[in-house]
């Protein structure tokens, strides 16, 4: 899944996410600046990628459009830790990839193999959020 949509500079909040230079943005800041005398007022965006966490900057008139990523949040199942890369099995469609290992402080919970994990995944990338807590 995981396309793209396209949206109004002016309907951006924070949290919202972007795309600048092709990366999956999440916006920590937008600042509108008042028109001048024969001008469009503009935008200044602060975010941060989803992937890479780089800050990035981008300044757009705040009639343009911006294209905005379509992100899924699913739940997976760890099915093998190899090193620097784990595997993951999708809960519903049963599907296996691989994904990086993240740094303990980037998710919420011990990694282990068949522990229930939430990650994301946009514009055919995935990225582990959090290692699900067991009920009971």
């Amino acid at each position: 899944m995981g396309g793209k949509i396209v949206t109004e500079v002016r309907n951006l909040k924070r949290g919202r996410y972007i795309i600048i230079d092709d990366e999956p943005c999440k916006v920590t800041d937008i600042t509108i600046s008042s028109p001048g005398k024969h001008g469009s007022a503009k935008a200044r965006i602060e975010a941060v990628g989803i992937f890479d966490d780089k800050k990035r900057f981008i300044i757009k008139p705040t009639g343009d459009k911006i294209d905005s990523p379509i992100i899924d949040k699913r739940s997976g199942m760890i099915t093998a830790m190899m090193g620097d890369r784990i595997q993951l099995m999708d809960m519903e469609t049963y599907e296996t990839f691989e994904v990086p290992t993240p740094d303990p402080e980037e998710v919420e919970g011990t990694l282990a193999e068949s522990a229930e994990v939430e990650y994301l995944e946009t514009l055919g990338r995935y990225k582990m959020v959090r290692v699900k807590k067991k009920k009971g």
